[in-house]
């Protein structure tokens, strides 16, 4: 009997199937900047098998040093369902980072070289990654220092480009620590925003960065997801390892399966019915991330766990009523099913159910042996 069981951390497969992941390298020739660029691309590992799948994507500046650091933690925190599989594009700079950042020097917005590279990101870069790969309308950027800085040109464009920004310990032009505070509050779709510094960090922009803080923090809202992090003891480099998936993880909060915390602080204490619970969880992952996912097996288990607990027993009923629909081949929907109306005084159908369903592969603790025993005892305790 085939047997569904959650995931257990298993280092070897870990780094077995880090490999699967595809990179390409490409060039890409610009108009706006008048020259080649080079990209470094690495899609999802099962892009090619589900070819009616679209993708977030993450684009990374700095993608000498940045884009391994970054499309390492995509890959693993999508392998363990942490964030949604994504596509990484890194744009390779070099040393052209400091005129592709170029601002003027009255206003303080990209200017010249840096006002190119403005529109070779939102008017060619991004239009052909949507174009030649399978996309979803969720967008991340991230930059450090000077393109940290950069990356947030894009929010004074309506609507702003992306939708996540991941800012690391950036060097700010003249204003913007005003323009910024000013600005988002007048941003009226879904925002993401993480900034991040060290404690040994350069001194300048760690100031620069709490300061930013000080004025940032203030502005969370429903629309306004911000969040900060100073890490002891990161230098100007090392905090890249520490923020990447510290953002990531903060970022895509919603999207994680139920954990044991959300589980007791959440659907133990939720007013409303537990299955419109996981309902609006999914409906908000479909809003901001543009994914119409199934419904994971883990979250079946937590919120039908939490409804038995609560004793929602209509809750019950509609959770293993999707999951039997969604995953018809598993006993997932039938045992939950059968537990509802053992608890609602319908002995005999529970009992029918939990036999219909000696054949179907078993999930996590729901064994083949404990549907038939359920049904066994409902018959010794009733005679049927």
């Amino acid at each position: 009997m085939k047997r569904i069981l959650l995931p257990v951390v298993c280092l070897l497969l870990t780094f077995s199937t880090l490999a699967q992941s595809k990179i390409i390298y490409e060039e890409f020739t610009s108009l706006k900047l008048g020259e080649p660029r080079r990209l470094k691309i690495q899609l999802p590992r099962d892009y090619e098998e589900n070819i009616d799948k679209s993708y977030p994507i993450v684009l990374v500046l700095d993608a000498n040093y940045l884009f391994e650091p970054v499309a390492g933690n995509v890959d693993y925190f999508s392998y363990w369902e942490d964030m949604p599989e994504s596509i990484v594009v890194g744009v390779m700079q070099g040393d052209k980072r400091y005129d592709d950042c170029n601002f003027d020097d009255t206003n303080f917005m990209p200017a010249e070289t840096g006002a190119d590279f403005f529109e070779f990101l939102g008017l060619e870069l991004i239009p052909y990654i949507d174009s030649s790969y399978r996309t979803a309308k969720f967008t991340i950027i991230v930059g450090h220092d000077f393109t940290a800085n950069f990356i947030n040109y894009y929010l004074f464009k309506d609507p702003p480009l992306f939708n996540g920004y991941i800012s690391l310990s950036p060097d700010l032009a003249p204003m913007l620590d005003e323009r910024l505070p000013q600005r988002i509050p007048s941003i009226e779709s879904k925002l993401f925003y993480y900034l991040a510094t060290g404690t040994d960090d350069i001194k300048d922009l760690m100031e620069i960065t709490e300061d930013l803080n000080k004025k940032l923090s203030p502005l969370k809202s429903d629309t306004f997801s911000y969040y900060y992090d100073n890490f002891e003891g990161a230098t100007h480099y090392s905090l890249v390892a520490r923020a990447i998936p510290s953002a990531m993880e903060k970022i895509f909060s919603v999207y994680r399966p139920i954990s044991k915390q959300e589980y007791k602080d959440v659907l133990m204490k939720t007013d409303m019915p537990i299955d419109q619970y996981l309902i609006d969880k999914y409906k908000t992952i479909e809003d901001l991330f543009g994914l119409t996912n199934p419904i994971r097996i883990n979250d079946y288990l937590a919120t039908a766990r939490a409804s038995e607990k609560r004793k929602q027993w209509e809750s019950l009923k509609m959770i293993a009523t999707m999951a039997k629909k969604q995953y018809p081949d598993t006993n997932l929907g039938d045992y939950y099913l059968g537990r509802y109306y053992e608890e609602v005084g319908e002995p005999k159908k529970a009992m029918r159910i939990f036999q219909g369903a000696f054949d179907k592969e078993e999930v996590d603790f729901i064994t083949t042996d404990l549907m038939l025993d359920k049904a066994d005892k409902i018959k010794e305790d009733f005679g049927y």
